[in-house]
């Protein structure tokens, strides 16, 4: 049968790596979500973020083709699960990196490729990247044709060079580690502005140092308190004309495209935040008597919740897994299953840190416990990479629709 779930050598060996690196150096990131403002606590992550860089789990988000160390989705799976548990802040600035990237990955030339990614593949230096793609009141409708407004981020074509106008929120590093830019933007625009929005938007980089990039403010998040998501603007910021990335016009295909790859990661994400409530929540029914005679593992509720939370935690794993494996090998399922990933991985993380802390009673509620930290960090995933509400009804919804959709594709079975 073809179905294995069985890590190769090489997936261990990072698997162990990984758990190895989050458990010695990670974990000390911790102290940074107690500084007061977002850009402290950002700022003070910056050592464990370049010591994941140094020991080149940069290169390992990579692909191979593209010089890194990377050899699918399915790596890039193991090691965010095992990063992602620990600390989430720093996991999603090198994660957000990669999204970063993935344009140039997926539509650069060979020389845009060369030129753009070599910071990125070296094991030194802080390099940041940022997807530029949501906008102050939401991007829900980037494609909307007039009167819909869309994408209001505009690029002008002035000799050689692109001049970019508008503003950005929401994307990871954005603004770098001095509000002047991260090293590498891949901006969504318009570049044809009377043009259908299938033809009008493109994806221009911008490199650093870029004059223009406005700071605006760093936003205040519920979770992933030391990641930083800034609200920014471009002013006339200029871009060389070979810097467009793909054809001009096709920029939201290559959104889309790059979007596919880190839903099925999303899923992943809440898979690893509910296996750190439930290794916290098990210990606490196996310890603690709470005034009575047993511990609470004895009760059966206790066992119901904890072993309801176990399944759901396996069943979104190889969800995920199925999901990045389907990108890897571009199997035509691969935009379902990436998007049911996404959904089923976190929305269930919400719901199973929830009744986990129903476990654990009064005591989750205090802050030296990690449950509420673990929800707060939960409740970013169904409305991130594209809240849960339009990836239903913009992608899924519209899959199903179609006079050829066939059921049985995403099982295989087709």
């Amino acid at each position: 049968m073809a179905i294995d779930f069985t890590l190769t050598p090489p997936q261990r060996e990072l698997q162990l790596e990984s758990r190895r690196f989050a458990a010695e150096v990670l974990a000390g990131a911790r102290a940074a979500e107690l500084l007061p403002t977002a850009e402290e606590r950002f700022l003070a992550t910056r050592p464990v973020y370049e010591a994941m860089v140094v020991a080149g789990f940069l290169r390992k988000c990579i692909p191979q083709p593209a010089g890194g160390e990377n050899a699918g989705l399915i790596d890039m799976a193991i090691m965010a699960e095992e990063f992602y548990s620990v600390n989430a802040s720093v996991t999603l600035t090198m994660l957000g990196t990669v999204l970063g990237l993935l344009p140039i990955l997926l539509g650069g030339t060979p020389e845009q490729c060369g030129r753009l990614l070599a910071p990125f593949l070296k094991k030194s230096g802080t390099p940041l990247a940022g997807f530029c793609s949501s906008e102050p009141g939401g991007s829900a409708n980037a494609a909307s044709p007039p009167p819909g407004e869309g994408v209001r981020t505009f690029a002008k074509l002035h000799g050689d060079r692109w001049v970019i106008n508008g503003r950005k929120k929401w994307v990871s590093s954005a603004t770098g580690w001095d509000r002047k830019g991260a090293d590498i933007l891949c901006v969504v625009c318009r570049t044809a502005p009377d043009a259908p929005p299938e033809k009008a938007i493109s994806i221009i980089v911008v490199e650093r140092p870029a004059p223009g990039i406005v700071f605006e403010r760093a936003i205040e998040s519920v979770g992933h308190r030391a990641h930083l998501t800034p609200q920014f603007g471009f002013e006339n910021v200029s871009a060389p004309r070979h810097n467009l990335l793909g054809e001009e016009g096709g920029g939201l295909a290559l959104t889309a495209a790059s979007f596919t790859g880190t839903a099925a990661l999303v899923g992943i994400l809440g898979v690893a935040l509910m296996r750190a409530a439930f290794d916290f929540a098990l210990h606490f029914a196996r310890t603690e008597r709470r005034g009575g005679v047993h511990p609470i593992i004895e009760h059966q509720a206790v066992g119901y919740a904890l072993a309801d939370a176990k399944m759901t935690i396996e069943a979104a794993r190889y969800l995920s897994w199925r999901a990045c494996h389907a990108v890897d090998t571009q199997s035509p399922a691969a935009d379902e299953l990436a998007i049911q990933a996404k959904i089923y991985g976190s929305e269930t993380a919400v719901r199973v840190i929830t009744d986990l802390m129903r476990v654990v009673g009064i005591d989750s509620y205090d802050q030296e416990v990690p449950l509420g930290r673990l929800l707060q960090d939960a409740l970013a995933l169904p409305i991130f990479d594209g809240g849960n509400i339009g990836v239903r009804r913009r992608q899924l919804h519209t899959m199903l629709k179609r006079p050829d959709y066939e059921p049985l594709l995403a099982s295989g079975a087709a």
